[in-house]
């Protein structure tokens, strides 16, 4: 069976690890998959790869197809491949490669039943595989279509096994390559493709051409974020859900509906629940009491090629300082717009504010021309002073004076109102911190911030987009409609303000809502809850680096 390699590389590849019969499905299908799949390793199971799982687990077959050997392994060091046929049979003396697929067939000119490309590459390398598992030829693979009830038969020639060669080639090619290859030319395909959330591929066509179809990206989230707040209360496992108990009490919540899990301070997670969230890439915070951001997991050693690109790219000044150009200027430009907005119509309210509207626009104006990121850096902070010495003025008359800022505090909060923004900028970090790790970049390098505190720098620099639409808005408009009790939400010492109990649970309440939102996102037109915008504004950004910059950053407010 020597000719069976021929046409193959030398021995070189040979150290590297073998490749899925299913990668070469996906490169078939579209060589951005392959790459994202193989190469980036990111596996998105949605609902056609479950449906596709529960077909061969619930196939019988017929009679006259019963399968001797169901869902083998089979691998070969000579073509670099390893794979799970589904099942092969042995007829009238020979064996044959049997796959199983849940949809259509492809169909030829005269209307006869064909193996789609994918299909039949991956049946071919089934085929050369199970030829040295049997040391016998295997001349013969066949595909069922379940959706049309057809089987389409395949030879397994020397051309058959030229294509694979070719098919091998080219998958080794991309991995050693550091680029994504670019998107697909055929849009049909993109719609039915599990990683379409991942590529925007729609995003990339607008940029490119200038037209496009609608962003099939999602608009709402699947899953939703565990805040456990009540102290002492602990994380375990119990098969697929984590449970909470808290206070003799328990509750379960299935890891399917869960997208990250928020602990607040004196909280305990086992060994078995934090296992059971790194398998399924869920992130894992923790806050302090008073809200503070204090460390959280990320997904395994995977996404290196990601992490090289944004290395690369956010290692060069230009880019940086591009970067930071943009941000700052969508920062400014949206805290100007919600202070002119909250005083349209009251003269009263406009002329208190009028210094700090005209010190946030001259900062505006100066932004274009700043040379280093550390002249942005002071026009930023510029335009915060002024912003949040206009902030008090946005609060109703009827609003208790208790809870009307002096000025901006920190660390520690010495009011309830630097109390609230502190511990909402707590929960806006978590969110921005889950999103990039969902992406997959790393949260520690950034472009504007300098990491100097637990705070990763990337983090720090994409909350600068939601501050105010996430929050600061959200919550002047609780403040107002009298959502806050002066005693009950808040424990009081001498030099601090804390958050209770019941006010943390208020604040990730009204945080939450504000997530399920929805906004037109101004690039796709498409509306989107402010949790996707997150993710989205994120997956945006790594664009600038992958061949399709200038789409991050244009949200502004209206």
């Amino acid at each position: 069976m020597a000719h069976d390699t021929e046409g193959l590389p030398g021995e070189s590849w040979q150290a590297e690890p073998p490749i899925r019969v299913m990668a070469l499905h996906a490169l078939y299908y579209c060589e951005r998959l392959f790459y994202l799949e193989e190469v980036e390793e990111i596996r998105v199971a949605d609902h056609a790869v479950y449906a596709g799982r529960s077909l061969h687990q619930e196939i019988t077959g017929s009679d006259e197809e019963i399968m001797e050997v169901r869902s083998v392994e089979v691998c070969s060091e000579r073509w670099g491949l390893i794979g799970k046929v589904d099942g092969v049979r042995r007829r009238d003396g020979v064996w044959v490669v049997y796959e199983h697929k849940r949809g259509r067939c492809c169909r030829g000119e005269d209307g006869q039943p064909e193996a789609w490309p994918s299909d039949r590459i991956q049946a071919v390398a089934y085929a050369v595989l199970l030829e040295e598992v049997v040391a016998e030829p295997v001349r013969q693979a066949r595909i069922r279509y379940h959706a049309d009830n057809v089987t389409v038969k395949l030879e397994v020639d020397e051309q058959a096994r030229d294509e694979l060669r070719q098919a091998i080639l080219r998958a080794r090619e991309l991995r050693r390559s550091t680029q994504r290859p670019p998107v697909t030319e055929n849009e049909r395909l993109c719609p039915r493709c599990s990683l379409n959330v991942v590529c925007l591929p729609e995003e990339e066509r607008l940029q490119r051409t200038g037209r496009g179809r609608l962003s099939i990206f999602p608009a709402d989230r699947q899953r939703y974020s565990l805040h456990v707040v009540t102290p002492g209360a602990k994380v375990s496992r119990a098969s697929g859900s984590l449970v909470v108990t808290q206070q003799q009490k328990r509750d379960r919540f299935p890891i399917e509906q869960v997208d990250c899990v928020l602990l607040h301070g004196h909280v305990q997670i086992s060994t078995q629940a934090l296992h059971l969230c790194a398998s399924q890439d869920i992130p894992v915070i923790w806050l302090s009491s008073g809200g503070r951001f204090l460390a959280g997991t990320t997904v395994g050693p995977g996404r290196v090629h990601q992490r090289i690109r944004q290395y690369g790219a956010l290692q060069a000044p230009e880019t940086r300082l591009r970067l930071s150009r943009r941000l700052v200027r969508a920062k400014v430009e949206t805290q100007l717009r919600y202070v002119l907005r909250c005083t349209r119509g009251d003269s009263v309210t406009r002329d208190r504010v009028i210094e700090q509207v005209e010190c946030m626009r001259q900062c505006l104006r100066k932004i274009a021309a700043a040379t280093s990121i550390d002249t942005l850096r002071g026009l930023e902070g510029m335009a915060a002073k002024a912003y949040f010495a206009a902030l008090p003025h946005l609060l109703g008359d009827r609003v208790p004076v208790e809870l009307k800022p002096v000025g901006r505090s920190k660390r520690p909060p010495r009011d309830r109102f630097n109390c609230l923004l502190s511990f909402g900028y707590a929960l806006l970090q978590s969110v921005v911190f889950r999103s990039i790790v969902a992406v997959g970049l790393e949260p520690a390098f950034g472009f504007f911030h300098q990491p100097r505190t637990a705070a990763p720098p990337l983090v720090l620099d994409l909350m600068e987009l939601f501050r105010t639409r996430l929050w600061e808005m959200p919550l002047v408009g609780s403040i107002n409609r009298g959502h806050w009790d002066l005693d009950g939400d808040f424990q009081i010492t001498r030099h601090h303000v804390w958050l209770s109990e019941t006010g943390r649970k208020k604040a990730i309440a009204l945080m939450e809502q504000r997530l399920q939102e929805r906004h037109k996102h101004p690039y796709t037109g498409q509306s989107l809850s402010y949790a996707r915008i997150v993710e989205l504004e994120v997956r945006l950004l790594e664009k600038e680096w992958t061949g399709c910059p200038g789409l991050f950053a244009r949200m502004r407010l209206r």
